[in-house]
């Protein structure tokens, strides 16, 4: 499951880009660690213990990482395996989409109201051939009004700050407005459905 959430990462270093994966771990992943060596030669890995001073949740988690950030930075979890034709370039597209408004997001359709519920939800509408994000939450408690759901992030590295913000409670989404590329699908592995 690793190895395929990272294929998008492995792409973008075979396509030229300087790659950081900064991983954010505690004591209970520390098996984690140990297997990612594997990609050493690919792109250079920062290791991070979560602080859990900055909550211990996702949020808490990215917070942990973004000091180890430089440039465009992408959130690939290693849960989340998007699926279809031409996902390993899914996320080199979405990190330059970045250019247009700060922000994209590798999505997919979906209707069905528990899966909302599970995921960041996001509100997606096409015009001219772009699919934005009108509005966005993670686990919704009212899941009306969105039709998709968002599998990786990639954002500036001037807005970078906000990305704790993509996954917390109680603050406005950064994500309205952003670029959605939209995929055949996306699984998450820690859901009751995935």
């Amino acid at each position: 499951m690793l190895d395929r959430s990272l294929e998008a990462v492995v792409e973008l270093a075979k396509g030229g880009l300087d790659v950081r994966v900064v991983v954010v771990f505690g004591t209970h992943k520390l098996e984690t660690v140990s297997y990612l060596t594997r990609y050493a030669e690919t792109f250079q890995m920062v290791f991070v213990y979560q602080d859990e001073s900055f909550e211990p949740g996702l949020d808490g988690a990215i917070r942990s990482a973004l000091p180890m950030t430089r440039g465009p930075v992408a959130l690939v979890l290693p849960d989340i395996v998007v699926t279809g034709a031409d996902t390993a370039g899914v996320l080199l597209a979405a990190v330059r989409r970045t250019e247009v408004s700060g922000w994209s997001v590798v999505a997919t359709e979906e209707r069905d109201p528990d899966t909302l519920q599970q995921m960041g939800a996001l509100a997606v509408a096409e015009a001219g051939g772009v699919v934005t994000v009108a509005a966005a939450a993670d686990k919704p408690t009212d899941p009306s009004g969105f039709n998709a759901f968002w599998g990786m992030v990639a954002v500036t590295e001037d807005e970078a700050h906000r990305l704790p913000d993509v996954v917390g409670r109680g603050v406005a989404s950064p994500l309205a407005g952003a670029v959605a590329l939209m995929v055949e699908g996306i699984v998450n592995y820690n859901t009751v459905a995935g």
